[in-house]
């Protein structure tokens, strides 16, 4: 496929290309095009331009297009996802529903509606609070869901009547520009304007003064360096970041029957996952045999080429997160007991095991920090008030989870741990009805749902005298 950048309305070629590798071969898959400064500032002008109309057609007109944005996701799902796969690493069967998720959240958003709100309407005044479109969005999309996390951000600013600049990550930008490909002549040009760099238009991006709102999803470091940059020019900004989620496991758990959830929810797309769970604290008396099973799903995990049928978890997206995901293993063999995985094959391809380990304790750097790959530190707790100040002793405060037999009784533990968002017998639920957001260090503002719909609008309020 010939990758284009999508820029008031044209497919166009970009200033210069940068290689984009497959992580399971470690091979070219394409060349990508990559915007300049000046690219980037047309795409803004074009966005600008186009935000005078955009705000002012009908909520039902942007509907129907996310509608039809959906619909095209739907008609090209094999290919959008054999992208995915490709440059992202993840299981086919992954990729497929990473795809239908997207189409997914594009017609939930259509669904919504952004009603007057009347707080008054008495023989005086009528005060009405009126959602009005912020400008131009800046949407930077993560690596780790290149497709459905640009999904959780294009269909809400659209609706709201924004125009946006769509800049993936550079690992990951061939999805992007492939959909891209499909959407060019959908909207009016300008409206949607999808980019790609080589780690040198973030900064560009988050000081435009085109550019209203940026909605980022990546670390928390990077993070930081966004809203320290967008506060030269006030923008607003919704930041979903790192996480180091805890799965509390009380004591009256069926293992066999949680422990294949426990180890999903961990090691869902290789632990790549802003809200996998990080660390499991089990209760001493079911430790050493829900060990045993994680252990045991570990061993019998298949790793491989996404395309390969029979593949449960790919690659490591790229070299920078191995090389991270190696360190904390090692610091799980110094400071614990590896009981399964932990040994990197040699050959091409960043492949990590899924790596369980015992025995640690909490102020090593594998428990302590976000690891974001396929290493599980379990650790063993025996007092339920104890263990949720352990695991609320984070700067983080993403999700995490309790699972016990007794729902009343993990729902009082569940209210008691600081995360934006707790799960009572699940983990990384996240339906696009329900809003999503971390507390602490994990982010600022809301994602999904009517919240996450009005973060990408300002809010007016019309006061009006009678008589």
């Amino acid at each position: 496929m010939d990758y284009k950048l999508l820029i008031n309305g044209a497919l166009v070629d970009g200033a210069s290309s940068m290689p984009v590798l497959n992580p399971a071969t470690e091979e070219v898959l394409a060349e990508c095009p990559t915007a300049s400064e000046a690219q980037l500032n047309e795409a803004v002008d074009a966005a600008q331009a186009a935000f005078k109309s955009w705000k002012n057609t009908s909520i039902d007109e942007r509907r129907a297009k996310l509608g039809e944005i959906a619909d095209i996701i739907d008609a090209n799902s094999e290919e959008l996802a054999r992208t995915l796969t490709q440059e992202q690493g993840k299981p086919l069967a992954d990729a497929m529903g990473e795809v239908a998720g997207a189409a997914l959240f594009f017609r939930y958003f259509q669904s919504l509606d952004l009603p007057v709100e009347v707080l008054e309407d008495s023989d005086t005044q009528r005060v009405e609070i009126h959602r009005n479109p912020l400008g131009v969005v800046g949407a930077i999309i993560p690596w780790n869901f290149p497709i459905i996390l640009l999904a959780f951000k294009l269909p809400a600013a659209l609706l709201a009547g924004n125009t946006v600049i769509v800049k993936p990550a550079p690992t990951t930008p061939l999805s992007a520009l492939h959909l891209a490909s499909l959407i060019a002549n959908v909207l009016p040009a300008g409206v949607v304007n999808i980019i790609a760099d080589n780690n040198d238009l973030g900064d560009k991006i988050t000081t435009h003064k085109g550019i209203s709102k940026i909605s980022f999803t990546g670390s928390t470091a990077t993070g930081a360096r966004v809203m320290a940059s967008a506060a030269s020019t006030l923008k607003r900004i919704t930041l979903e970041l790192g996480g180091n989620d805890a799965g509390i496991i009380m004591d009256d758990v069926d293992v066999e029957t949680v422990a294949p959830q426990i180890f999903d929810g961990a090691f869902g797309n290789n632990g790549q996952i802003c809200i996998a769970m990080k660390r499991v604290y089990a209760h001493e008396s079911i430790y050493d045999k829900l060990v045993d099973q994680l252990a045991k799903l570990a061993e019998e995990a298949i790793v491989g080429n996404g395309l390969e049928q029979g593949t449960q978890l790919g690659p490591l997206q790229n070299k920078m997160q191995f090389d991270k995901v190696k360190d904390y293993i090692e610091d799980g063999r110094a400071n614990g007991t590896i009981v399964a995985g932990g040994e990197v094959p040699d050959g091409k391809g960043y492949f990590i095991p899924p790596t369980i380990v015992r025995d640690i304790d909490d102020d090593s750097r594998l428990v302590s920090e976000e690891q974001f790959g396929p290493v599980l530190p379990v650790i063993k707790y025996d007092d339920i008030d104890d263990v949720i100040e352990r695991a609320n002793n984070s700067d983080y405060g993403l999700g995490g989870s309790v699972w016990s037999s007794d729902i009343d009784r993990a729902y009082e533990v569940a209210k008691k741990v600081d995360s934006g968002t707790i799960w009572v017998n699940k983990h990384a639920d996240l339906p696009p009805h329900v809003p999503f957001g971390g507390i602490k260090t994990s982010g600022i503002g809301t994602e999904l749902g009517a919240d996450g719909l009005n973060e990408f609008t300002q809010r007016k309020v019309i006061n009006v005298a009678k008589g």
